[in-house]
Order: C-alpha cells, then structure tokens, then sequence
C-alpha cells in the first residue's frame, strides 16, 4: 500500500512539474484585468439603466398616464425629483467611467486595492440614492392624494366605479395602494441592482482578497 502511495505521489509530482507556474507579477495582472473588466461592466448597466427607462416615453399610454401628477397637483414636486435623479444618475455615471480609467491603469496591488473599495463604495452608495429617489416619488405621491381637493376628478377613469364609495374611504384605500405599490417597487428594484450590481461587487470582493493574499 505505501509502495502505491509513494508511486502515486511521484507520478504528481512529474505531472506537476509541466504545469504552468504563475508569477506574483502574473496573477496581479490577471487580477487587474478581471477587475478592469467587472467596473466596464457596471458603467455600461449604469448607463443602459439611465436610458432604457426613457423609451417607455415614446408609448402613448405612458403619456396619458403621467397626467395623473396633474391630477393630483404633483407634477411640479415630481418634476423636482426628476431633475435631482437626473443630476444625481449622471455624477455617478461620470463615476463610474472615472472608476473605470483609473482601475485600467496597472498598479501595484495596494493601489489596485483601495481603487476596488472605492469603486464598491461609489457602486453602494448609487444603489441606496436610487432606491430612496423610488421612496420619494412614491411618498409625494401619496402626499399628492392626501390633500387633493377631488379625487374622483384626480382619477376620471375610475369615476364610474367609484360612485357608491365615499371620499376618505377612497382616500385612504389609494394611499395605502400607491404605499404598498412603493414598497413592492423598492424591494423588487432592490432585487434588480442586487442581480445586476450586486454579483459585480462580489468579484471585486473576491479579487480584493485575492490581492490581500498577494500583498500580506
């Protein structure tokens, strides 16, 4: 059995000596690389994501649907909120390309390591503004019918079906539908950035412990 062993480790050790063997340098710039890479990729989703949403706009019934901010007497606020998105989603598209030149740069490995973290705190803090632009509109929307003066007006294609219901009953059965609709639409946008950025972070993380591993 030992004979076999001892056989078995030899035959390894003849096969190991034809493998391949990577340098620090080597696995550095293959670090570097798989890195360059996934911070490519989230300047690209961050950008499908600011201009994908606009197509919807070319739909008819999509125009037809934002009247209700009218309706309500919103559209100012909202439209407040989708300049402040607008500025917002554009400086962190303009950091992400920033992320993504300075990580195509070969570095030596603490270098490498404090732009990764800094691309992951930029990637966090874009997620959590998103999220709580979703939460606002939602809110002053809820706000909007909360001090709407009609709302059988506000929503004139519901005005026959709401004949026999009376005003602070539909009242409140609208806010705590625009509030539950708020609250799906968050946790399933969150869902979406944890597919979509989430992933992406966790093999910069990977990578982080990589160089960690390398350096320390």
């Amino acid at each position: 059995m030992t004979d076999e062993l001892d056989l078995l480790k030899k035959d390894w050790q003849k096969k190991e000596a034809h493998l391949p063997k990577l340098s620090y340098s080597d696995i550095h710039k293959m670090i570097w690389k798989k890195s360059s890479s996934i911070v490519k990729w989230i300047l690209i989703i961050s950008i499908l994501e600011f201009t994908l949403p606009h197509l919807l706009y070319l739909i008819p019934s999509m125009e037809e649907g934002l009247k209700i901010y009218d309706n309500i007497g919103v559209s100012n606020y909202i439209l407040v909120t989708s300049i402040i998105t607008y500025v917002f989603a554009i400086y962190f598209i303009y950091q992400f390309y920033k992320r993504f030149k300075e990580i195509s740069v070969l570095d030596d490995s603490k270098s490498l390591m404090k732009k990764i973290l800094r691309t992951r705190t930029t990637v966090k803090h874009y997620v959590i503004f998103s999220l709580s632009m979703i939460m606002v509109t939602v809110i002053i929307m809820a706000i909007g019918v909360f001090l709407s003066d009609n709302l059988a007006d506000a929503f004139p294609e519901l005005k026959e079906g709401l004949k026999h219901i009376s005003e602070e009953k539909l009242r409140f059965t609208l806010m705590l539908s625009i509030g539950g609709f708020g609250v799906l639409l968050t946790l399933f946008m969150g869902g979406v950035y944890f597919l979509l950025y989430g992933l992406l972070l966790k093999k910069l993380q990977k990578n982080y412990k990589e160089l960690r591993q390398l350096e320390f």
